[in-house]
């Protein structure tokens, strides 16, 4: 039994659910996960949605395996990280009654309803599209009557709302929702008007990093906490796994997850003329977070990972990597680019025929990390034609750096340092454990270890490898199109 300090902080990503338990001092003390579980709502072309209550049970479920796990120490406080985009609606007696995840896109057939998007974009920092909220809302209106939904939450905010009661909205998260002025930081009127929806569901705006309240009572007896455990705003995973890098102004921060958001950490509201890029708050206050994102990179990668090395580790993989001397095919698997008008709605691999001897499972994870470091390299490339980066370094975190070949690309290509923390894996809960140690006003530094990836000469040429990659990828999209 161990009487540590700790907190417990429920992150709910676009594929996985987990519990974790991190002390004071920022060690991972327990964790427990599981596949969220998805539903199709036939009453529409693309819709996917989650069962709150059903999904609850499994966070309780969570909570209590990671608590057992890590000793059951004294809990100080509890928040939540989860996917942006995501939203749950609360009916008039305050019942979350549907949870719909960034990938659900109900609301694509009314798209149309926006008459100046580009108004939108100025005062959104984000073109509109059906993966926002407020398209996800007039979707649901439209099948289930415009009094089907008395507030909406983010995910991450419907967590803590369980936990303590307290509606509340967060900033970051705020700004997935088309309904939030990002320069004002505010729930805008005009945006409203122009969506048609009333303002009264929308909850009061948090910061977050502040305390929101105490843990239900009730709840805490059932997964044996502190009845003092304090609830403390958490926000977006993006921006809580920036923060575990303890990035600072003007830093560009790579968060490789399911997909690879490339932001740019700015104390300005920047904007693209060509609305290619995003821009929102970010959870320290004072900050937006400036940014183009290469879509699905590191699922990719995962997937392909278990046909190609179903039993080894990613040791194994890096080993293998390391005896690759030419490069015997290419991958285009669907990465987005801010220049690009349309996505690439089919993928693959590209090599020569008849298939050379030499061809080893290697070069198909080769050529799968260098896709995902020339899509960030060409969203990086955007970026910085908007506002420069002057800095030295660059941070990277998130499960999708595991590979330490794929952050060398990434060095070489861009010339810069790469810094990574020794908990990148976990990145959005240590930024969660970052911002409840500022609530409590506990003075302790986590993870402030660095390892340094430098850009290292070797005999591939490497903006050449580039080129080739741009227009292998060219070729697959043509032929699909």
């Amino acid at each position: 039994m161990t009487n540590k300090e700790a907190y417990l902080i429920i992150d709910f990503g676009t594929g996985n659910l987990r519990a974790a338990v991190i002390s004071v001092a920022g060690e991972l003390l327990g964790s427990a996960r599981e596949d969220i579980v998805y539903h199709r709502d036939e009453q529409y072309g693309e819709s996917i949605y989650f069962k709150p209550i059903e999904t609850w049970q499994r966070i309780i479920a969570l909570s209590k395996s990671a608590l057992q796990e890590a000793g059951n120490p004294h809990i100080q406080a509890i928040t939540a990280t989860s996917q942006r985009e995501g939203i749950v609606i609360l009916n008039d007696r305050g019942e979350p009654v549907v949870g719909m995840p960034n990938i659900d896109h109900r609301g694509r057939q009314w798209e149309h309803v926006i008459a100046d998007k580009s108004k939108v974009y100025q005062l959104t920092g984000r073109y509109p599209t059906s993966l926002f909220s407020a398209l996800k809302i007039i979707g649901f209106q439209q099948v289930y009557g415009s009094g089907s939904i008395s507030q909406i939450l983010s995910i991450s905010d419907w967590i803590e709302y369980m936990f303590s009661g307290i509606l509340h909205y967060e900033h970051s998260q705020a700004s997935e929702t088309l309904l939030y002025s990002v320069p004002e930081k505010q729930w805008s009127e005009l945006l409203l008007d122009i969506f048609q929806l009333d303002k009264k569901i929308l909850p009061p705006l948090t910061d977050a990093g502040s305390p929101l309240g105490i843990v239900r009572k009730d709840i805490a007896e059932e997964i044996s906490i502190s009845t003092r455990a304090k609830v403390i705003v958490g926000g977006a995973d993006t921006q809580l796994a920036a923060i575990s890098t303890h990035a600072g102004k003007d830093d560009v921060v790579i968060v490789s997850g399911t997909t690879t958001p490339i932001i740019k950490l700015t104390s300005d509201y920047i904007t693209d003329r060509e609305q290619r890029t995003w821009t929102g708050r970010h959870a320290i206050a004072g900050y937006f977070m400036f940014e183009a994102n290469a879509g699905v990179t590191g699922l990719n990668y995962q997937r392909l990972k278990k046909i190609f090395y179903p039993n080894e580790g990613y040791d194994m993989i890096e080993q293998e990597l390391g005896t690759v001397k030419g490069v015997e095919c290419w991958a285009a698997l669907g990465s987005l680019l801010a220049d690009e008008k349309e996505p690439s709605l089919r993928g693959g691999f590209i090599f020569n025929v008849p298939v050379n001897h030499e061809i080893s499972r290697a070069h198909f994870v080769w050529a799968t990390l260098w896709d995902i470091a020339c899509s960030i390299y060409e969203n990086y490339q955007t970026l910085c034609s908007v506002s420069p980066d002057n800095k030295e370094a660059i941070w990277v975190c998130g499960g999708g750096m595991e590979s330490r070949q794929l952050r060398e690309f990434i060095a070489a290509l861009t010339g810069k340092h790469i810094l990574i923390r020794d908990s990148f894996r976990h990145a959005s809960v240590m930024g969660g454990a970052i911002l409840c140690n500022r609530a409590l006003h506990h003075s302790v530094e986590i993870d402030t270890s660095t390892e340094v990836i430098l850009p290292a000469g070797n005999d591939r040429d490497y903006r050449s490898l580039h080129a080739l990659w741009k227009q292998n990828r060219a070729t697959l999209k043509q032929l699909f199109r």
